[in-house]
């Protein structure tokens, strides 16, 4: 597994509501992390909160607080996003999984519940399917990778796609991630744009086309069959880009212990959407024994 190193909290950049933030290098690449709520009760597993494409801590601003309540919680800025190193490298999945479970080793956690959507979504089902012994529930929400794999796009996608086409990428993306009459929509979308014009570089243009590409190269339906754990999959009713609805539906048919719980009128961004709903939810879930099959 990769080289971990730690440094002291930092001054600033925590999110509000929750304690402050710490730095950890994992592989040789700085993250930003919170570490919060309750750190030694052993009937209360621990919950590793996964980013999505481009994400960072400050969009579970509302979320932590709520699941910090009965739980440790860590979510980190991910190689390439927020306030994380950002190497001129290429990134996958694969890069994304180890250093999850390297931040893990670096906090001396043994065993967590991952918690993500979006792209964050799909590593919860890649780390489940990778390593059942360390993540024995998963809990996520409309994951990338619902799709049968095209490995052609991906590869078009790696030759072409550069810093000239991440404006045009962005711009038709966002219209799907909220949903149109969450009154918070405008506010998000302008600060998401603030935070990429800041760190729009090399290394931040490369992560976003290397995910990108490597969540199109991969489906998830080839992994899900072989994912026993309990899991909790959620999806809000109005998230139908790159066929989502379709891709949730036919994930819930393939795992084989999955539970899946639908948010009406919502769309991709649950954690920004409807946080609070969101986060009960998965306490909600986390307290009771695992019911494959129900729908919520």
């Amino acid at each position: 597994m990769v080289g971990v190193r730690s440094w002291g909290v930092a001054g600033g950049g925590g999110v509000e509501g929750v304690s402050g933030t710490t730095r950890v290098e994992v592989g040789g690449i700085g993250l930003r992390v919170l570490d919060t709520g309750p750190v030694d009760d052993p009937a209360s597993p621990v919950l590793l909160v996964i980013p999505g494409h481009t994400a960072r801590i400050e969009g579970f601003a509302e979320v932590v607080p709520v699941l910090a309540a009965r739980h440790r919680v860590v979510v980190a800025d991910l190689p390439g996003s927020g306030e994380a190193d950002k190497p001129d490298r290429r990134y996958d999945l694969r890069l994304y999984e180890d250093t999850l479970v390297g931040l893990l080793d670096a906090l001396g956690i043994d065993r967590a519940v991952p918690v993500g959507g979006s792209l964050g979504g799909n590593l919860v089902l890649r780390l489940g399917h990778r390593f059942p012994e360390r993540f024995s529930r998963l809990v996520l929400w409309a994951p990338g990778g619902a799709w049968t794999a095209r490995p052609a796009l991906a590869g078009l996608i790696d030759r072409v796609c550069g810093r000239r086409l991440f404006w045009p990428s962005v711009r038709i993306q966002s219209r799907f991630w909220y949903a149109d009459d969450f009154p918070g929509r405008q506010q998000a979308l302008d600060d998401t744009f603030a935070y990429y014009r800041r760190v729009l570089g090399p290394g931040f243009v490369r992560m976003y086309w290397g995910m990108a590409a490597d969540q199109i190269r991969h489906s998830l339906f080839d992994i899900a069959p072989e994912i026993t754990q309990p899991t909790l999959l959620m999806w809000g009713d109005q998230d139908h880009g790159a066929g989502m609805g379709k891709g949730v539906a036919r994930l819930h048919e393939l795992l084989p212990q999955s539970r899946l719980h639908v948010f009406p009128g919502r769309r991709h961004s649950l954690e920004a959407e409807i946080p609070v709903e969101l986060a009960e939810t998965v306490l909600a879930h986390l307290a009771e024994p695992a019911s494959p099959g129900a729908v919520g």
